[in-house]
């Protein structure tokens, strides 16, 4: 069988192009080329950025100490298209974009391997570094958690479809960090002690948003002025540090308002949310519906899924004292028991206010 793995020039998936090559696999390797210096850019590890160079180096040079076929696949205009210009429109919607989510669906999993085919690249499964692994459920493919809970990335992927799920490859779902760092090593990979990305763009985000600094109002659930703000895009839901202004009680965002060009703020408990609405669904580990669906929801990359909740017909209850900074925009991610991703959405609206 012939294995396409996804090389980023990163430990992760240098280690997963090692271990599909041990176990006898024909292994191809593919780098996305997404930069191409329309913005500035930055210094720090990222996905998207002038590092991207290095990274293409340090992937050469690992698929030609593995001794297999290697391809750059240049992304770049697509990924500014579909990418960049969704990351601006989220932004300036007063909303909290998530990239990677989309990236991955789109691009990683879904352009860089059909470029690849139509370049003449043969292969019948496609892998990548990711902590997340492959089931069956039924009928159905799903991403299940990884074992390492401190890494597990499915919630990024949340949005694959049963088509790329049914040819994709995990190798590093089952192991940790820690292990993967070891084989690197053991095995004098030049990317053994190379720093994790830490975000999908390396310089300013508001390179990418291209919008001038717009002065407005920070304030309170009432409407009281506590600040000035120069970009609502500045701020997420659930923000605390860098607000610009104070109250007597710790102040959150709680709300970004576009039309007003405003900047909410509340207390922790006003930051929570008794219910919000979903769109854009991919279903995963069962078939769509609109009936009532109890499982454990994340609403943001990190942290273990919370709950249970109750999902139906679009729309999430959680009990209690609710959720806390829930954001337009991001993803709610909808996990059984045993880890295993039932499905997922945009976060569209959030009630605020704790729950009785």
């Amino acid at each position: 069988m012939r294995v396409a793995v996804g090389l980023s020039g990163g430990v992760d998936s240098s280690v997963a192009a090692l271990l599909l090559k041990e176990r006898g696999f024909d292994v191809v390797g593919l780098t996305m080329k997404l930069w191409r210096g329309t913005f500035a850019g930055g210094t720090r590890d990222a996905c998207y950025g002038p590092g991207e160079a290095e990274d293409i180096e340090r992937a050469e040079a690992l698929a030609k100490s593995l001794g297999i076929e290697y391809r750059v696949i240049d992304c770049a205009e697509a990924y500014e298209k579909a990418i960049v210009a969704m990351f601006r429109d989220i932004s300036l919607k007063g909303e909290t974009p998530n990239p990677c989510v989309f990236c991955n669906a789109a691009m990683k999993f879904g352009l860089l391997p059909r470029l690849a085919r139509e370049a003449g690249v043969e292969f019948d499964k496609f892998a990548t570094g990711h902590y997340a692994r492959v089931v069956r459920v039924g009928e159905r493919f799903a991403v299940r958690r990884a074992v390492d809970e401190k890494k597990d990335q499915s919630y990024f992927l949340y949005r694959l479809s049963q088509g790329q799920l049914s040819q994709v490859e995990f190798p590093l779902g089952g192991m940790t960090k820690r292990e993967v760092r070891a084989i690197a090593a053991e095995h004098s990979l030049s990317a053994a002690d190379k720093a994790d990305s830490q975000d999908f763009y390396s310089g300013d985000r508001n390179e990418l948003i291209g919008e001038k600094p717009r002065e407005g109002n920070i304030v309170d659930m009432s409407g009281r002025v506590l600040g000035r703000h120069c970009g609502y895009w500045n701020y997420t839901v659930g923000q605390r540090k860098g607000l610009g202004a104070f109250g007597p009680k710790p102040l959150y965002v709680v709300r970004l308002d576009a039309c007003r060009n405003e900047v909410v703020l509340g207390t922790r408990e006003e930051a929570h949310s008794a219910e919000f609405r979903i769109g854009n669904m991919n279903w995963m580990g069962i078939a769509p519906t609109t009936g009532k669906i109890s499982a454990c929801v994340k609403i943001r990359s990190t942290g273990a899924p919370l709950g249970p909740v109750e999902f139906e017909d679009g729309l999430c209850r959680a009990p209690g004292e609710g959720l806390f900074g829930v954001a337009p925009g991001q993803s709610a991610v909808f996990y059984d028991a045993d880890g295993t991703i039932l499905c997922g959405g945009v976060i569209r609206r959030a009630e605020a206010g704790a729950t009785a």
